[in-house]
Order: C-alpha cells, then structure tokens, then sequence
C-alpha cells in the first residue's frame, strides 16, 4: 500500500509543479499586461484592459469541477486523452492563470506612484520600469501569491482525482470511498495537509527573504 502512496503523490506532484509553470508564466505575463494597460497605467488601453479583465472575472467565476468537464474536448485536443495526469494539467492551468494574474496585478498596483515617477523622470523605458522597478518591488506580494495558487492547485488537483486525473485525490476516492477503506482517506488528508503545511511555510519565508521593506 506504501507504493500506493507514492505512486500517487508523485503524480499529484508531477500535476501541480507542470501547471505551476504554465500558471506563474502566462499569469505573470497576463498581470503585467493588465497593469500597463489600466487606466492611469504605463501604456493605458482601456478596450484592452476591459476585455481582458472581464476574460479573467469569467474564467474566475467558474468552478474548477466544471471547468474540468466543460473542457475535455480542449483537453483531448492537446494532450491527446481526457484520462490521466498530465491531461489534468490543462484544466487546472486555466483555472489557475486567471487566479494567480489577479493576485499579481494587485500587488504591481500598490506600487508607489513616486517611485515610478521617479523612474520615468530619469527616462526609463516602460520595460525597463517593469523589470527594475514594478517587478522587485513587488515580489513579495508576488511570491504570496504564487503561494497561494500552489495551494488552490494542491486542492483543484486532488478534485481532478474523481475524473482519473490519478492523484492523491483518486486514491482518495477508489480505495476510501468505493471500497469504504477510510484509513486511506485519513491518510490522503494527513499528506494533503502537510503538503499544503510546507508549501506555506515556503512561500512564507520565501517572500520574507525578497521584501528589502522589512
């Protein structure tokens, strides 16, 4: 049974780390686009910013379950099968970038407008203003973030367990719900936990290290 164990926490692993990537990648990008184009922003585009906020505010509003099921078509169309964990990566990456852009967004907005100003004075270049300015000085709250999404996928990917996503979250489900063995859910949630546990703790401390405010 300990090769069970295993077995599934490796997959959830594999599933959250992979859809952390695509997350933290088109997320970072999708918040830095929302920044630059609000109104007041660097380069302001309201139709844009508009357009894009209502795509994140509709993505956001959906539950994971029904996501999940609305999207195996697109999920077949990429990965090949609706079956298995890497299947499970596109669905949780979608639920997840609008999640994570949001958070980041709010964090490159509480920005001090003086320090921008004093980037723009000194005839920084809005690339520049982000990578120099906007981006370290907001990574702390960047970080917490990101901590925060780790952990909803931590969730959303056990969810994806009662699709055969595989997981934590099916192990949960065949051997403690089907087969009425409720030492192995106790077991699933007591890993669950600490994982969620460590991945606090990580970020926590991860986001103290980059805030220079402290």
């Amino acid at each position: 049974m300990v090769d069970k164990y295993l077995r599934a926490l490796g997959e959830t692993l594999l599933m959250v780390s992979s859809a952390c990537l695509v997350v933290f990648a088109a997320g970072m990008a999708l918040a830095i686009v929302l920044t630059l184009s609000a109104p007041g922003g660097l380069r302001p585009r309201p139709r844009l910013y508009r357009a894009l906020s209502a795509l994140v505010n509709t993505f956001r509003s959906i539950p994971f379950i029904i996501l999940l099921v609305a999207m195996l078509p697109v999920t077949r169309l990429i990965v090949g099968t609706t079956m298995g964990t890497w299947a499970a990566v596109v669905p949780l990456s979608v639920h997840l970038i609008p999640f994570f852009a949001r958070i980041a967004q709010v964090s490159l907005n509480e920005i001090d407008p003086g320090l921008i100003e004093a980037a723009r004075a000194m005839g920084c270049r809005r690339w520049h203003i982000v990578r120099h300015v906007l981006l370290p000085e907001a990574l702390p709250g960047i970080v917490g973030g990101a901590t925060v999404s780790v952990i909803a996928m931590i969730g959303s990917s056990a969810m994806a367990g009662a699709v055969g996503a595989g997981g934590l979250g099916d192990l949960a489900i065949r051997y403690g719900y089907e087969r009425y063995e409720t030492a192995v859910m106790f077991n699933v949630i007591a890993i669950l936990v600490a994982l969620v546990t460590l991945v606090q703790f990580g970020g926590e401390r991860l986001a103290r290290r980059f805030d220079h405010k402290r």
